[in-house]
């Protein structure tokens, strides 16, 4: 693995000194608000913005094709007491049989980095599934085996009814239910995780439509976003002849959209390089620049 380039960086110091650092440089975080986790989110895209070269949902690996920046996934998830994580995310990972047919458990892989986590004293490492949806075969999933990281679903009081028969084959499996019907309430559980969870950082990994959801909410306090150099354009292409209907890239932002006055304003915070990748970091605006 190749070091980072700092171009400049704004962004606080690290916590304590470690020899991980020396790749990338400073990393560290603001004090968390009382109420709710500092929430930081992760993406990769393509120069023109595309976030998935698959279909509707969301796969960074395929475009970012970097190690660099898989190495920058783990170091951002020792820094978070927690990685929020649709379960979109997941069908998709599974379904592409990466890094097997059950499917990803979303940790960290280079062992100096787990014990930079351990240094940092972030604790067990979580992965917390949100669904509004009780559509779920738990058992198909190796990420609620509870092996390698502590599980939790994000769900609504009916899903979490709907699913107990399985929960109950799986006492492991932490439930946080906040919301009716399909309707997962986002601004309960950050309390809820901040409160009763101890959770003061929270990664999130999830696709567009929950990133879009927090972002709307203004629960989003940062963005780190890898930029791959590619273009694919936003329509996928279909074998010729298919009469299949045309599928739209998803870009990071699935929302209904805003207005020109509604527009979410980021700070540049820093910006590294490895080759042709960009590596950049935005922090939430919180007035107009």
């Amino acid at each position: 693995m190749r070091d980072f380039q700092v171009l400049f960086d704004h962004g606080e110091r690290s916590e304590l000194p470690d020899p991980v650092y020396a790749a990338y440089g400073e990393l560290g975080f603001p004090p968390a608000p009382p109420d709710r986790p500092w929430i930081f989110a992760n993406f990769v895209q393509t120069l023109d913005g595309i976030v998935s070269l698959l279909g509707t949902e969301a796969s960074g690996s395929d475009i970012s094709q970097s190690p660099e920046d898989r190495w920058l996934m783990d170091l951002l998830r020792a820094h978070a007491d927690a990685i929020l994580i649709g379960m979109g995310t997941l069908r998709v990972e599974a379904g592409l049989g990466r890094p097997g047919p059950r499917g990803p458990v979303f940790r960290i892989v280079d062992p100096a980095i787990r014990k930079l986590r351990e240094k940092l004293r972030r604790g067990p490492e979580r992965n917390i599934f949100l669904t509004g949806s009780s559509d779920i075969q738990l058992e198909r999933y190796a990420a609620f085996d509870g092996k390698l990281v502590d599980p939790f679903l994000l769900t609504t009081s009916s899903v979490a009814e709907k699913l107990a028969p399985q929960l109950r084959q799986r006492p492991h499996v932490g439930v946080i239910a906040c919301g009716e019907g399909q309707s997962v309430d986002l601004e309960a559980a950050m309390l809820i995780l901040r409160h009763h969870f101890g959770i003061r950082y929270l990664l999130c990994e999830g696709g567009p439509t929950m990133y879009s959801n927090l972002l709307e909410l203004d629960l989003i306090d940062e963005k780190f976003l890898t930029v791959s150099p590619i273009e694919v354009g936003s329509r996928l292409p279909q074998p010729e002849g298919s009469q299949a209907t045309v599928t739209i890239r998803p870009t990071a932002f699935a929302g209904g959209g805003l207005s020109k006055e509604e527009a979410v304003h980021w700070e540049w915070l820093s910006c590294r390089k490895v080759g042709n990748h960009q590596f950049h970091r935005f922090r939430r605006g919180r007035e107009k620049q």
